[in-house]
């Protein structure tokens, strides 16, 4: 099916009633901004990248899109995504100007379009399309009550609750004070108990000698993975944490490549991969790290920037995919929302990536191109 039209957009959607925060951000809306695809017999396929909601970083990431990419799609196969996926990527004058950042995420939302439109042409669920079902529900990990934003008293309350709702495993944001952030972690695990998985993410913000001394202080509380501990880029640094202490480092969602991740596992830096399809060109970048992590009998918990409504395709398709993210700003706003019941991922049934928003998010979120 050859395609006809390439449209980018953006949607930016409200997190919460109020903002939220990690160790480096801040926000109040999440932006869905990516691609539709449009085949010759008038079939959509959605893609999307994860942001901010930053309305003139946004507006570059479309731009590209428009500008960049959708020349090399118009008119050609929208079945034949890995040779779209190359023509994309080693296209000269995109590698001059970046093979990572916006040139990426902008190919993100458009390999994200062209796998739901392969699997809407098709009838069937991407994660059927990918390979079928490897198993009938995929565990939950809750984030969305982890926040540092979150004050001590409700950081305990809401983790006691997503236990009670029936959750396994939750996150919880760190990166504040080595003190602070130790007191919170030990009052979760106690409030908890020790059948709940509990990991932690820094979000890059610490530098080796904090991280260092909260892991030698945390061990006890039987931590799961300590999530982007260190500067996204620092491999040394990574590798020589991952050597003094037992808790798993975790990493990936600021990696925009395979080589990344190569390069990691060469130093032995990490234990968790946490590839993601918003950020690293696409459902066809992120399937190679998911096959570089069997290969290397490591564990792939994506990171969601999607919010999950894409990678649960992964997930449910690919066994090295062990657990998934759960964080519920963006779910109502598609037409199959990213099913969570009693803390595991229920597969979907709908054609396509569940990538397509509603008519009521798009009426109502929508923010102009330019």
């Amino acid at each position: 099916m050859h395609i006809k039209k390439v449209e980018s957009f953006i949607l930016h959607i409200p997190v919460t009633d109020s903002q939220i925060s990690d160790s480096t951000h801040t926000i109040s809306h999440w932006g869905v901004v990516g691609a539709m695809i449009t085949a010759e017999d008038g079939t959509c396929g959605y893609g999307f990248t994860g942001t901010h909601a930053h309305l003139p970083s946004d507006q570059l990431i479309t731009r590209c899109i428009d500008t960049c990419l959708a020349p090399l799609l118009l008119g050609d196969d929208s079945d034949d995504i890995e040779r779209l996926w190359q023509k994309i990527a080693r296209q000269p004058a995109l590698q001059w100007v970046g093979r990572a950042g916006i040139t990426t995420i902008a190919h993100a939302a458009v390999d994200i379009a062209l796998w739901d439109l392969k699997a809407k042409l098709q009838h069937i669920a991407l994660w059927k399309l990918l390979g079928g079902q490897v198993r009938d529900r995929v565990r939950a990990y809750n984030t969305d009550i982890g926040w540092l934003s979150i004050p001590d008293d409700q950081l305990i309350r809401g983790a006691q609750q997503a236990v009670a709702d029936g959750f396994t495993g939750i996150k919880i944001k760190v990166g504040s004070t080595v003190e602070r952030d130790l007191k919170r972690l030990r009052s979760v695990r106690q409030a908890i108990g020790d059948d709940i998985t509990l990991a932690i993410d820094g979000n890059g913000k610490w530098d080796l000698a904090d991280c260092l001394r909260f892991c030698h202080a945390a061990e006890d509380s039987h931590v799961f993975w300590f999530e982007e501990p260190l500067w996204y880029d620092a491999v040394q640094s990574h590798a020589q944490l991952a050597r003094s202490t037992s808790i798993p480092v975790a990493l990936g969602e600021q990696l925009y490549s395979v080589d990344a991740f190569a390069e990691f596992i060469g130093q032995q830096a990490i234990h968790w991969l946490q590839p993601d399809v918003t950020r690293m060109a696409g459902v066809t970048e992120v399937l190679r790290v998911i096959e570089l992590a069997s290969a290397h009998r490591l564990p792939v918990a994506p990171h969601a920037g999607d919010m999950s409504q894409i990678h649960q395709h992964l997930n449910f398709s690919r066994s090295t995919c062990t657990v998934l993210e759960y964080i519920p700003w963006i779910k109502d706003s598609f037409e199959e929302p990213a099913l969570v019941v009693d803390g595991y991922y229920q597969a979907p049934q709908q054609p396509g990536a569940s990538s397509t928003p509603t008519q009521q998010a798009w009426g109502k979120f929508r923010k102009p191109l330019s």
